[in-house]
């Protein structure tokens, strides 16, 4: 439904980008179980990247923040399903989350931000940064902008994202461009 950019897994109080101790960057999910599962994600995430490559820094490492039992022994069993597959070590760490700290504004919605069209549109709408942040609506074109989901996609939701006419148009366009 909706996701955020933002810093976990250390121990300094309240990180930013330029001071962030021993946390990584990370993203805040949410979603609608009746419409993906818990499972679906972690398939998704593992796909997404290369489980076995080491991080160079703690900034930058791959990890599963899970909340509660449940979500850690699906976790650790995909993982381990993965790693069987693989043959090889998995680093992608499984952690409990402690606290979520959200990033900066100009890091929020990245593909979107460089769309300026589309996002003098997303201002219009959401004229409080943390409702932008928030918006399923941005949420769903940043990930197209990012080459997730395709035109046929778009074009089935469209409607939804409360766009103008032009704008809607220009995301269609822009979209199209990226996609074979």
């Amino acid at each position: 439904m909706r996701a955020r950019v933002g810093y976990a897994g250390g121990t300094k109080a309240a990180p930013t980008y330029h001071s962030l101790g021993d946390h990584a960057e990370t993203i805040q999910i949410d979603y609608d179980p009746a419409r993906i599962s818990y499972g679906d994600l972690l398939d998704i995430f593992w796909q997404s990247h290369d489980p076995s490559a080491r991080a160079w820094s703690k900034q930058y490492m791959a990890a599963v923040f899970y909340h509660g039992e449940e979500q850690k022994k699906m976790a650790e069993e995909s993982r381990d399903r993965l790693a069987s597959a693989a043959g090889k070590p998995i680093h992608t760490q499984i952690l409990p989350l402690k606290a979520f700290y959200l990033a900066e504004e100009y890091h929020q919605k990245y593909r979107l931000r460089r769309e300026k069209n589309l996002l003098r549109e997303f201002e219009r709408i959401y004229p409080v940064t943390g409702d932008l942040v928030d918006s399923t609506a941005a949420a769903r074109v940043n990930g197209y902008l990012g080459g997730y989901g395709t035109s046929a996609d778009l074009k089935a939701d469209i409607h939804r994202l409360g766009l103008s006419d032009n704008a809607g148009r220009y995301l269609l366009k822009v979209v199209e461009s990226r996609t074979p």
